[in-house]
C-alpha cells in the first residue's frame, strides 16, 4: 500500500508516524507552545529526526467548544509556517490540518503535500473539488456536529457501522473526482462518548475492508485522560498503548504528538508481526 506526496511514493507496509504541531494558542495539549519561529523549527527538527513521516501542521483548533476563527486568520496563522518549514527542511512532506478549502489551497501552493480534514469534507462543499484538482492524498474524517457542539450528546444507532456507511458515501464522491490517495480517520473524540472510542478501537481492523490506509489519532486524548481520572500532560504511556491497539488492529498511520514512542511502537509490534 502506496501513498504519493508530491512525487514520492510512501509505502504504508510499515506503519508511519505524523508528527502533530499544532500554531493554535488553544489546543488542548500544546496549545501556545509553539509560537516563535524558533520553537516551531526545533520541534520539527525534533520529529523529523525521531522518526516523524509526515508533519501536520494545524491553525485552528477543533478541541470542544473552541473558538471559532475566520480563514483570514487561519490563513494568517498557517502559511508563513508551511512556507518556512518547506524552505528548511526541503524533503519534509506537510499535511494541511483544515476543514476550509481556500486554506487548502493556499497551502498547498506553498508546499503541502496532503489535506488533514476533521470535518470529512462536511463544513466546505469545495473541499473535495481543490483535493482532486490538486491531486495531493487526502485524510477523510468522521466528526459528528462541528467542534462547537460535537461533545454535547454523541448518539448513533451502531457507532461503528455508522461510520462504515459515512465512510462508503465520503469515498464513493471521491472516488468520481478520481481523487487518488484517501487515508480514513475514524476521528477518536470528534462526536464520540469514551464508550464509543473504546468500542471503535476494538473494531479498527473492521474498516480494513475498504482497502485503504487507516490513521489513528489518540494522542493525549479525552478518551484516555478522563478514563484514567487525569490530564492531557500525563497520558504519554496510555497514549503508547492505545497506539499498540490501533496497530494491532490495522492502523497505518499514527498521528502524535510523541514521535519517539510511537515510532517505538511500531518497532515492537512490527517484532511481534514478523
Amino acid at each position: 500500500m502506496t501513498i504519493n506526496c508530491n512525487g514520492k511514493l510512501i509505502h504504508l507496509d510499515s506503519p508511519k508516524v505524523m508528527g502533530i504541531l499544532n500554531v493554535t494558542p488553544d489546543s488542548f495539549f500544546d496549545g501556545g507552545k509553539y509560537s516563535s519561529d524558533k520553537e516551531i523549527l526545533l520541534q520539527t527538527e525534533k520529529m523529523l529526526q525521531q522518526g516523524a513521516s509526515f508533519i501536520d501542521i494545524g491553525a485552528y483548533s477543533s478541541k470542544p467548544n473552541a473558538t471559532n476563527i475566520s480563514i483570514e486568520t487561519e490563513v494568517k496563522r498557517i502559511t508563513p509556517i508551511v512556507k518556512k518549514l518547506s524552505n528548511e527542511f526541503p524533503e519534509i512532506i506537510i499535511s494541511i490540518d483544515t476543514f476550509r478549502s481556500k486554506v487548502a489551497k493556499e497551502c498547498l501552493d506553498l508546499g503541502g503535500c496532503m489535506i488533514n480534514d476533521i470535518s470529512g469534507g462536511n463544513l466546505d462543499k469545495e473541499m473535495f473539488k481543490t483535493v482532486a484538482k490538486y491531486q495531493v492524498p487526502y485524510v477523510l474524517m468522521h466528526m459528528q456536529g462541528i467542534p462547537k457542539n460535537m461533545q454535547n450528546n454523541p448518539t448513533y444507532n451502531n457507532v461503528v457501522m455508522d461510520i462504515f456507511s459515512f465512510f462508503s458515501e465520503k469515498i464513493s464522491e471521491l472516488k468520481k473526482l478520481q481523487v487518488n490517495d484517501i487515508i480514513l480517520d475514524v476521528g477518536f473524540g470528534f462526536g464520540k462518548t469514551i464508550q464509543h472510542n473504546y468500542q471503535i478501537l476494538t473494531n479498527l481492523d473492521f474498516f480494513k475492508q475498504f482497502n485503504l490506509p487507516l490513521l489513528t489519532g489518540t494522542s493525549r486524548k479525552s478518551m484516555l485522560y478522563k478514563l484514567l481520572d487525569s490530564t492531557p500532560d500525563k497520558m504519554l504511556n496510555a497514549t503508547s498503548v492505545s497506539n499498540t491497539i490501533a496497530l494491532l488492529n490495522g492502523s497505518s498511520i499514527l498521528r502524535v504528538h510523541d514521535v519517539k514512542e510511537a515510532m517505538e511502537c511500531i518497532k515492537i509490534v512490527n517484532a511481534v508481526k514478523n
